[in-house]
């Protein structure tokens, strides 16, 4: 099976990959190609959300509505809707890695040593790039 039949493949319902399978057989990669393109959409949705909030937070600012203290609260709303923001762009960001990996045939394979991540740490954070022991290094490191 060609790797890119994963785009296809309709699992069953409830679908887990297991460790009696082939690891990063076409199934693996189809469960974590649905799963994070769900994410995806998910963020990209919920930015929308949030800049809108941001917006009507701005208006109601500049309009002038409330006193000092609901300008502070709006100020303070506008910072957290925009942190947020900010660390929704990030994980946006690491899941399209994630899924560029998935197409080039990398996914769940260590970007350092080559290694198989491990189906059970795949399955925990499908967005890890190193094995347990590489990832322990270099937080050590840090």
């Amino acid at each position: 099976m060609a790797k890119k039949d994963y785009k296809n493949i309709e699992l069953p319902p409830k679908y887990i990959p297991k460790k009696s399978e082939p690891y990063m057989c076409p199934e693996h990669l189809a469960y974590f190609y649905q799963l994070l393109n769900a994410q995806r959409e998910e963020l990209e949705h919920g930015s929308n959300d949030v800049l809108s909030a941001v917006r009507m937070a701005e208006k109601n600012d500049d309009a002038g509505v409330g006193d000092d203290s609901d300008s502070a609260t709006y100020e303070q709303e506008i910072t957290m809707n925009l942190r947020m923001a900010g660390r929704d762009q990030n994980l946006l960001q690491k899941i399209k890695a994630a899924l560029q990996r998935i197409e080039d045939g990398t996914f769940g394979y260590s970007v350092i040593s080559g290694e198989e991540i491990g189906l059970p740490r795949m399955l925990a954070r499908p967005l890890a790039t190193m094995t347990i022991d590489e990832q322990e290094e270099h937080e050590q490191r840090k």
